[in-house]
């Protein structure tokens, strides 16, 4: 007959809150910088917007909107950029104010210097012939107003459907070469 008292019932209790505790202290001793990599002010970013819509002008004529849930802004880094974790939708207009082409993807980041955008994720870009690019990285740069990757990408056009590895495109995604191509489909029936 095993006959227990308080004090034992305690001692048990102490006794296992103090392992725990040891136990919690060694599995987490190898994540300290970790823990203190997260908590350290320089790895937020300076400005965080949500649902935000950004318009870039030229001479008082909108050339593309860009719509996102999150925008996070880091401007104290030796290389500036902008992140949009929650992905990015962008219009680009022609001088007449339509919808020339459009981008979607589930993740994007801007870096300012190079003036260069990076989607990424689930990229489809769309022009105004319905010609579609899917792949999972699009480069963007903005100045040479070119569009490439070294990904897969599938390009569907009313004829045919495309596949390769690598592109490049002009920004609006009206002229293209495909790299590397590792497949056609045609679409027309005769």
């Amino acid at each position: 007959m095993l006959k227990r008292t308080k004090k034992a019932t305690y001692n048990i209790s102490v006794a296992a809150i103090i392992s725990i505790v040891a136990a919690m202290f060694f599995s987490c001793k190898s994540d300290i910088k970790q823990i203190n990599s997260l908590a350290d002010i320089k790895n937020f970013p300076n400005q965080s917007a949500k649902n935000i819509e950004i318009l870039y002008s030229d001479s008082a004529k909108v050339k593309m909107k860009i719509f996102a849930p999150v925008l996070h802004r880091f401007s104290d880094e030796k290389e500036p950029y902008v992140e949009f974790p929650d992905g990015i939708t962008v219009y680009f207009y022609t001088a007449q104010k339509e919808v020339e082409s459009s981008l979607k993807s589930n993740y994007a980041i801007f870096y300012e210097i190079p003036d260069i955008w990076e989607a990424k994720e689930d990229v489809v870009v769309v022009n105004r012939d319905g010609d579609v690019i899917n792949t999972e990285l699009l480069i963007w740069e903005r100045k040479k107003e070119l569009l490439h990757s070294d990904k897969f990408v599938k390009i569907t056009t009313k004829d045919e459907i495309l596949y390769g590895e690598g592109f490049e495109a002009d920004q609006n995604f009206t002229n293209y070469t495909i790299h590397k191509p590792t497949g056609v489909i045609n679409l027309n029936e005769d």
